[in-house]
């Protein structure tokens, strides 16, 4: 190991080693400010141990199955005191309701606690709902919150009016009939809204924001939206993407995702990808038309769309029978108010998702100060250097690489801000030892792309900001890691593929460039095709992108918040073929910042 080298090895469940590297090779001035750095983040706890760069240092970092277990732990602890602690009285009157005795507790969550009530005095005697076979009146569930939870900071939680609530868990289960020979009998029930969230802000009465979480997955898997798999902030969509599916199940007895025999832990990631590559055609194949009709509308919703209910429950009519007295369910088609006509609800939409794969690039433009640029493409590895070391002669530095076919693309511009540039083309997927080697110079990654046959083209540059990198390769998309470095004040400045195979590299500065001088927000959108809308979404808030990269099966996009309001701003580009001319955007004088190349679903 050579002298000063910070070497981080991480080791999967399996076992199978997953190398995250760390390595220093800055002047003793950038160390220095990297120790400072390093003590203002940690402030209040113990600070890490620095070395000279005469010793060695490993770090001992936790396996992929301790972060996996506390990255995904809830936290349901919402109230300020324990619930335990919370007395419970002997009755309850629910409003102007009835009244009723509170007997046995059913058990409590982050959100209260749950006790089994009996009514003993209801407002018309008339109406006390009796079991089939007679006897006490039934059991009702009445639930507890203390005063100071949040769903109670505007008065007692009015939770019948489940409308404002995305149920988060709609599945055969957890739908009922009412009992036999009761006035409830043709009704259904949906029951547990232990799932349940808000889609509109209690505060200020608008619709939720979008979110992404990846790997943050709450639900059913055979039941669940492709958005909850994927960790979005659920929306209206989401319950009808479920109903949808529930309604398929029923008719059909199986989901197509249901037989494919996944398992493991890449489970809820095979189904996801197995329900985006499924088209409404299959899905609903043998099923009646307004079932396709049904799903067509739903999966192709947009996160703050208002969903026309009328409209979807209009589509059964003609299968349901013209007289309500016969059917086994109570339907109610009358219009909510605020809900589309509809008329309203006619407008042509694009389809989000059609269940086919789409070989296509991703080139990401921005504006910025004049300057040259030029890109190759389809650059076989014996023309690689030829086309380097012309753009080096005309005064060019690479910005960015890419790979298709086995193929490099590569984007190099006058306005990187480098001093020098090394770069190597490897058989291996970053080749750690020429890393090291060039990072004893002071030399740092500042691109990377990888090949379908493993090999990998790595930039490393001088006059960067950075005074730090870490990067690790896994065979999935390493979010734990970029959470994990974002904790600690890294970037997310270069990423890559191989196959199916990620690598990621994360930079520490300090005195950072316009060019990545962001503020703490930081975000992931990761997907199976383009995600338009999240990003989109992310634009809206003031995110840019900045690393990009692309398997055959996801995409993942990499936005951050710049610190000051941006004078430039970004647009996205997909073409089946790489674009060899200047594409027309609405900005002038664009560049290409990012490129990549992707096999995804449409």
């Amino acid at each position: 190991m050579n002298a000063g080298q910070d070497l981080v090895v991480v080791r999967d469940k399996h076992d199978e080693e997953t190398s995250t590297h760390d390595y220093d090779r800055s002047s003793q001035s950038k160390r220095r400010k990297l120790n400072r750095k390093t003590e203002e983040m940690n402030a209040g706890q113990e600070p890490e141990v620095m070395r000279d760069k005469h010793d060695e240092e490993t770090e001992a970092v936790k396996s992929e199955e301790d972060e996996e277990t506390s990255l995904h732990d809830y936290d349901e602890d919402f109230g300020e005191e324990d619930d335990d602690d919370i007395p419970v009285p002997e009755k309850v009157r629910i409003g102007a309701l009835a009244m009723y005795k509170v007997e046995r507790k059913l058990g409590k969550g982050g959100f209260g606690q749950v006790y089994a009530g009996r009514c003993i005095n209801p407002p018309h005697p008339s109406e006390i709902n009796l079991h089939p076979n007679g006897g006490a009146p039934v059991e009702v569930a009445l639930k507890f919150e203390h005063k100071t939870n949040k769903s109670c900071k505007y008065g007692p939680p009015y939770e019948w009016g489940v409308y404002e609530y995305v149920h988060g868990d709609v599945k055969p289960e957890n739908l009922l009939f009412g009992l036999p020979g009761t006035s409830y009998e043709k009704k259904l029930f949906l029951l547990d809204f232990g799932l349940a969230t808000r889609w509109r802000d209690a505060s200020s009465g608008q619709h939720v924001k979008y979110d992404q979480q990846p790997y943050m997955f709450r639900g059913t898997t055979l039941f669940a939206s492709v958005h909850a798999h994927l960790g979005r902030t659920l929306s209206r969509r989401d319950d009808l993407e479920s109903l949808a599916y529930t309604l398929v199940y029923l008719l059909r007895g199986y989901l197509p995702w249901e037989w494919e025999g996944f398992h493991g832990e890449n489970e809820r990631f095979l189904v996801c990808k197995k329900k985006m590559e499924t088209s409404v055609e299959r899905l609903c194949h043998f099923c009646p038309a307004p079932f396709w009709k049904f799903v067509e509308c739903i999966v192709n919703l947009q996160f703050d769309e208002e969903p026309n209910y009328a409209k979807y429950i209009s589509l059964f009519d003609g299968i349901v029978g013209p007289n309500p007295d016969i059917r086994p369910l109570n339907t109610n088609s009358e219009k909510k108010p605020g809900l589309l006509s509809l008329e309203q609800d006619e407008r042509p939409k694009k389809k989000i998702r059609m269940g086919r794969p789409a070989t296509k690039w991703i080139t990401v433009y921005e504006v910025f100060q004049p300057m040259k640029q030029i890109y190759h493409h389809d650059v076989e590895d014996v023309r690689l250097a030829q086309h380097i070391q012309k753009g080096n002669e005309d005064g060019l530095l690479i910005r960015s690489v890419a790979s298709c076919s086995n193929l490099w693309t590569l984007i190099m511009d006058s306005g990187t801000g480098f001093t020098s540039q090394v770069y190597q083309l490897s058989p291996l997927f970053l080749n750690k030892d020429w890393i090291i080697e060039q990072g004893n110079k002071d030399y740092f990654i500042t691109a990377i792309a990888g090949a379908n046959n493993g090999s990998s083209l790595v930039v490393m540059s001088k006059g960067t900001p950075y005074l730090h990198q870490a990067y690790t390769i896994s065979e999935k998309f390493p979010f734990k890691f970029i959470k994990k470095k974002w904790s600690e004040g890294y970037l997310v400045t270069a990423m890559a593929t191989a196959g199916n195979r990620w690598a990621v590299v994360m930079s520490l500065g300090s005195g950072l460039s316009d060019q990545v001088r962001f503020a703490a927000a930081k975000v992931v959108e990761l997907d199976f095709m383009y995600p338009t809308e999240g990003i989109d979404k992310r634009w809206d808030y003031g995110y840019k992108i900045t690393s990009t990269a692309a398997t055959c099966d996801q995409a993942a996009f990499v936005l951050s918040l710049p610190s000051t309001i941006a004078d430039t701003r970004q647009e996205t580009v997909q073409t089946l073929a790489f674009p060899r001319t200047p594409v027309k955007v609405k900005s002038p004088l664009p560049v290409i910042s990012w490129v990549s190349w992707s096999n995804v679903c449409a």
